[in-house]
């Protein structure tokens, strides 16, 4: 069975409320459970809610910006998570996007793969007990080594992490699209992971579309997941949906969207049929499938249940 994967928070679902289906994820199989960090929680505060719940699930961020945070601070929280969880816990950074860090930060979106590239470096010592360049050192390193997960859509920062760091976190990609993902880590070192996140919605087209046309159009004119799903090879297919996004037609935006790409990139109907596309996609090359469950709160458990790997 390859590691199998969920997204905390859950959606929809106050943390207070997580723990009995977080305890009850472990008990069907989940290997692995990685934060999401947008507009809820940040990623490192249900990680240690669930350090605390759990006993055997790797707990990753899934990711966290390094723009938005020191990289001490970063070292800081990796360190302190990583003893809170027994040696459970693997540090996955990002550069975020500009909409974040400068629209809701107001911080500086500048050179993301030089940023990214000298977090890394200064992780790899501080995590290691070093003195950094900056004169940072831990006041304990942590007893297990922490791995570094890079999230990486396009070549270069593939390369980076290929290169650097023990996984590559891709996310939002169509299952056609995986090949050319995949073909950029040529050479990876033995162990090396490549996590994504897929979002699940349970039900056929009639009862998903509205949704995941929103949720589409709404991620891929972020500027980052613009020029991914370009770089992909699918620019004439959102021309159309990014034009009215940027014009400030959403209605026009999500009425471009367009469905076989939707199609190729979400998790849709019976929880059969749902665990297929998934292994489809881990036959293509994806270690790590992280699962964000779409649903309401009462039926969360019965999803995670049903979509749990197979023994």
């Amino acid at each position: 069975m390859s590691r199998w994967g969920l997204t905390l928070p859950l959606p929809n679902l106050p943390l207070r409320q997580h723990a009995e289906l977080v305890r009850g994820a472990e008990a069907a199989g989940y290997t692995d459970l990685w934060s999401g960090e947008t507009q809820g929680p940040d990623g490192f505060t249900p990680l240690a809610l669930c350090a605390t719940w759990t006993e055997r699930v790797r707990l990753g961020t899934g990711v966290v910006g390094v723009f938005t945070r020191g990289p001490a601070l970063l070292a800081q929280q990796a360190a302190a998570l990583s003893d809170a969880s027994n040696g459970r816990f693997v540090l996955g950074i990002g550069a975020s996007s500009d909409r974040i860090v400068e629209g809701w930060n107001q911080m500086p979106f500048a050179k993301p793969l030089t940023k990214i590239s000298q977090t890394l470096e200064f992780l790899r010592a501080a995590l290691s007990g070093e003195r950094t360049s900056t004169g940072f050192k831990l006041e304990r390193a942590p007893a297990e080594p922490v791995p570094i997960v890079l999230a990486a859509l396009r070549g270069k920062m593939l390369r980076l992490a290929v290169e650097r760091a023990d996984g590559a976190f891709t996310n939002f990609l169509p299952l056609a699209a995986l090949p050319k993902v995949a073909e950029q880590l040529d050479g990876a070192p033995q162990g090396f992971e490549l996590l994504c996140r897929f979002f699940c919605l349970p039900g056929e087209r009639q009862q998903v579309e509205p949704l995941a046309r929103f949720m589409f159009a709404s991620y891929v004119t972020v500027p980052v997941y613009e020029a991914f799903f370009r770089w992909l090879g699918y620019g004439d297919r959102i021309d159309e949906m990014a034009a009215a996004w940027k014009a400030k037609d959403r209605e026009a935006a999500v009425a471009a969207a367009p469905w076989e790409l939707i199609e190729d990139t979400f998790i849709f109907g019976t929880p059969e049929e749902m665990r297929e596309r998934l292994e489809a996609f881990v036959a293509g090359g994806i270690t790590l499938p992280i699962l964000t469950p779409i649903t309401t709160p009462d039926k969360l458990g019965e999803m995670i249940e049903a979509l749990a790997p197979a023994e």
